[in-house]
């Protein structure tokens, strides 16, 4: 592993506490500044089209903190026209383009972007052409990685939700499988991040695949912050991934 991976994370859930009540407390924006403080080197949020946590409002707080930081907001967002004009509008850092179904929990798999090119490819050259880093985040497989090459993504992130619910030589087939397509985008010019279900065990073993330069961490670091506080756990995970960085150095 050459160079530190860096670690965003992401603050949709502490939005998902506060709508549950409603009012103001807890305030995603606030979660974020603390982020920041404690070492995270950017800041995610997926603005869903049911505005189920992060909401329009938050967004452009968002965008004007981590622009007075001086840290990159990556914005989550489904390929519609809306989410679209919304990106066009801020134009965060990075935009993540996401599949979104209003019956879902969390976010369940990657974007299926092959066989899709001529839906997703206008949308990212739209980003593009405003200066918007343009991520897909699809699931480890080389075909969805050349697909998303093929459209003018930047970067893909690796859906790693599977690896971290196997186990054994279920998971050690899906560890191969990450770093195969991870070779494979970073051949083809693509940089590789990763993320979805990572706790401080996982996401040291993604620090096992050399090409993987960020992780973007939410659900598992706002629950660990209802019992450590959200700086200490941002500390024992950018701790983790140093650690593991270091023994595989």
């Amino acid at each position: 592993m050459s160079g530190r991976v860096r670690l965003g994370v992401n603050i949709d859930h502490v939005a998902t506490v506060r709508n549950a009540r409603g009012g103001v407390h807890p305030d995603p924006v606030r979660a974020a500044r603390e982020a920041l403080a404690a070492g995270a080197d950017g800041i995610t949020a997926h603005l869903r089209e049911d505005r189920r946590h992060i909401t329009d409002t938050d967004i452009e707080a968002l965008s004007d903190l981590c622009a007075e930081a001086g840290r990159p907001l990556n914005l989550e967002m489904a390929v519609t026209d809306e989410m679209l004009a919304i990106a066009l509008r801020h134009r965060p850092h990075a935009a993540c383009l996401v599949p979104e179904r209003r019956d879902e929990v969390t976010t369940e798999g990657g974007l299926a972007v092959a066989g899709h090119e001529a839906r997703i490819g206008p949308v990212a050259k739209a980003l593009a052409d405003v200066g918007v880093r343009v991520s897909l985040f699809i699931e480890p497989s080389i075909e969805q990685v050349e697909a998303a090459h093929a459209v003018g993504a930047q970067v893909v992130e690796f859906h790693t939700g599977r690896y971290c619910h196997l186990s054994g030589d279920d998971r050690a087939i899906e560890f191969d499988r990450l770093q195969a397509a991870a070779s494979r985008a970073v051949d083809l010019g693509l940089e590789v991040h990763a993320g979805h279900g990572l706790d401080y065990e996982t996401a040291a073993d993604m620090m096992g695949i050399a090409e993987v330069r960020e992780l973007n961490i939410g659900h598992f670091l706002i629950g660990e912050a209802v019992f450590v506080g959200l700086t200490n756990a941002i500390h024992r995970m950018r701790a983790a991934m140093d650690r593991a960085c270091e023994a595989t150095a």
